[in-house]
């Protein structure tokens, strides 16, 4: 496995990821066919200790050996915001992309290869359950916002880890949109909330201003910040009304 540089990413990140590369090539082995970066990475949107780096491993196949072997990885590379990678062999890939067609559509589009090779050569993702996995998404994100808010007691210093945390969530679900939509898939979360309040003609400024909490652009008063989630609960209710009235998209 070669020396893979991500462009946009800081000379640190980069070498950390080298030297990942070559440790998790030491715990898998032969088993190891493909190691992929994903996410904010590889969108340009890589925030310095704010955000994770995505990886998924393609491997010939796992037991719980193995997998007990890399938790002893995770508990090193966990502190440099590498997060539990996606495990998976040929055959889970094809079958998981049926089951989770946005998550595996932002995956083919925006990936880089660290070693190995690319599965994603000639792949095909169907895009005929793509409007109820981004209702579904939108939804299960407004449930999990209230449930985790209620149990932080909602508080000022809980509400401002839950809106990045939830903004995080639904930019994925908004390039979906724009795929439900025919537009233009973009990169950069401010340009795509922009392009699905224009399309959709809805007031989006309550995910705006989460997108600037999460990068450390705002920093709301205490008074602010209940005024922030109510906004940001608004703005969720809203879109996924609309989501909902969207047509399926065609066979791609």
């Amino acid at each position: 496995m070669t020396e893979r540089v991500i462009e946009g990413l800081p000379n640190e990140t980069q070498q950390l990821l080298q030297t990942y590369v070559n440790e998790v090539k030491g715990c898998f082995g032969e088993q190891l066919e493909g190691m992929l970066l994903y996410g904010s990475a590889v969108r340009g949107e890589f925030l310095p200790g704010r955000s994770n780096l995505n990886i998924l491993l393609l491997v010939s196949s796992y037991d719980s050996a193995v997998l007990k072997k890399y938790s002893a990885l995770h508990r090193q590379w966990s502190k440099e915001q590498i997060v539990v990678p996606l495990f998976l062999t040929e055959e889970e890939l094809h079958q998981s992309a049926a089951v989770f067609p946005l998550e595996f559509l932002e995956i083919q589009e925006h990936h880089r290869v660290l070693g190995g090779r690319d599965p994603f050569i000639g792949f095909h993702v169907k895009a005929d359950r793509l409007r109820e996995a981004v209702v579904q998404g939108m939804t299960s994100n407004l449930l999990r916002l209230r449930q985790r808010y209620v149990e932080g007691g909602g508080t000022d210093d809980a509400t401002t880890i839950l809106l990045p945390l939830s903004i995080t969530a639904t930019v994925p679900l908004l390039r979906g949109v724009q795929r439900l939509l025919g537009r233009p898939v973009l990169s950069h979360s401010d340009s795509v909330i922009k392009d699905v309040a224009e399309q959709l003609n809805l007031d989006l400024h309550g995910l705006l201003d989460a997108l600037l909490l999460k990068r450390g652009q705002i920093s709301p008063g205490p008074h602010e910040v209940p005024r922030l989630f109510d906004r940001y609960l608004h703005t969720m209710t809203l879109l996924t009304r609309a989501v909902e009235q969207l047509p399926q998209p065609g066979p791609r």
